[in-house]
């Protein structure tokens, strides 16, 4: 019988040809065939720039390049979310204040993130985890307010809406991951879309050195190499037309799980509102015995995996605070195997194998 991981994705015979015919043509470095893929990504997520990087997290470390973070200012992150969120923010020697989340939904939580305001606040980083909405009205009120920039952490949250808008399309600039684990994938790859040319025209400087013309070269910005590759941009522009074939995959294998989890009570299912347009990137759960699971789950050719951990775990980002909201999703959180590629037969066999496991 053969094993099932955690998550598959969709790459089929179009992307090896586009791939191919991008090489053949040796469109290879970021030319043309990237300029395409940017332009196809913004229309299908309705704004008017988006510019191409090599992963969600160096599109994370532009955005905030582009923002003007720098050594000494304080950028609010959730607690949980995946390290690349306080990561570019400790590359720039900014401090990470890390904020507790929602007690019900692994997403920042408003109230706390206006009490963690200081003078040196200067960015606030909301992060759609798992394609979940955070509270985008509240904190861009407090952005207003406060005079803050905010940009969306949308790596896991590509397509996924709340109020009919694409999440990460909201803030100053929004970023989204590319990576095989994601919605659509050019094995790796990131985007940063804006609304602001400002914006976009500071993000393409950043992107190649703050270099604007690259035959008669001027040193005088900052910037680094964040460039983009045709062929994988060629990929990309087969896995944009997915889109639909992707969402229904990954809503379909939701509601087989979804239907199930009424008669695994040792389950509880973490909320994602798709009713509302949320899209449903991973099916995720807490188990107050996860790591049994994990192994009962893996003894029988499946694959699981824990939730990210909490960030106040990490010690390099310094001493933080108490995180008691968000202590219940590093500790119990999980993902069953899912993704666009993950038949219904496999989850139909994991749900099986859900069934044997005695709590």
């Amino acid at each position: 019988m053969h094993s099932i991981a955690w998550w598959r994705t969709h790459l089929g015979p179009e992307e090896r040809a586009a791939v191919d015919r991008a090489l053949a043509q040796e469109q290879v470095t970021q030319g043309r065939v990237t300029e395409q893929f940017e332009q196809e990504f913004a229309a299908a997520l309705g704004v008017p720039y988006a510019v191409a990087t090599t992963s969600g997290s160096m599109a994370l470390l532009m955005g905030m390049i582009a923002l003007g973070i720098e050594a000494g200012d304080e950028v609010i992150v959730p607690n949980q979310t995946f390290i690349a969120t306080a990561h570019a923010a400790r590359m720039l020697g900014a401090r990470v204040v890390l904020v507790d989340t929602l007690p019900d939904r692994p997403v920042i939580d408003p109230e706390r993130v206006a009490a963690a305001l200081t003078p040196r606040t200067k960015l606030i980083v909301p992060v759609h985890l798992g394609g979940r909405a955070a509270p985008m009205e509240a904190l861009i009120g407090l952005a207003r307010q406060h005079g803050l920039a905010v940009l969306e952490d949308a790596a896991q949250a590509l397509f996924s809406r709340r109020g009919g808008a694409v999440l990460g399309t909201d803030g100053d600039l929004g970023i989204y991951s590319l990576g095989i684990t994601k919605f659509i994938t050019t094995g790796q790859g990131g985007m940063v879309v804006t609304r602001s040319r400002e914006l976009n025209d500071r993000l393409r400087l950043v992107r190649n050195h703050g270099v604007e013309d690259v035959l008669n070269e001027r040193f005088d910005r900052f910037g680094f190499n964040f460039k983009f590759t045709d062929f994988q941009a060629a990929m990309g522009r087969v896995q944009l037309g997915r889109v639909p074939q992707h969402q229904a995959s990954v809503e379909a294998v939701y509601r087989e799980y979804s239907a199930a989890f009424s008669e695994l009570r040792f389950l509880r299912p973490i909320p994602i509102a798709t009713e509302a347009g949320e899209l449903p990137l991973w099916v995720e759960v807490l188990c107050a015995d996860r790591q049994r699971l994990i192994d009962h789950l893996a003894g029988h050719g499946i694959q699981a995996r824990r939730y990210h951990p909490n960030l106040d775990r990490s010690p390099h980002l310094g001493p933080q605070g108490e995180f008691s909201a968000s202590r219940v999703f590093g500790r119990e959180g999980m993902m069953l195997p899912s993704g666009p590629g993950q038949s219904i037969d496999d989850v139909r066999r994991v749900i099986a194998c859900l069934h044997q496991f005695s709590p």
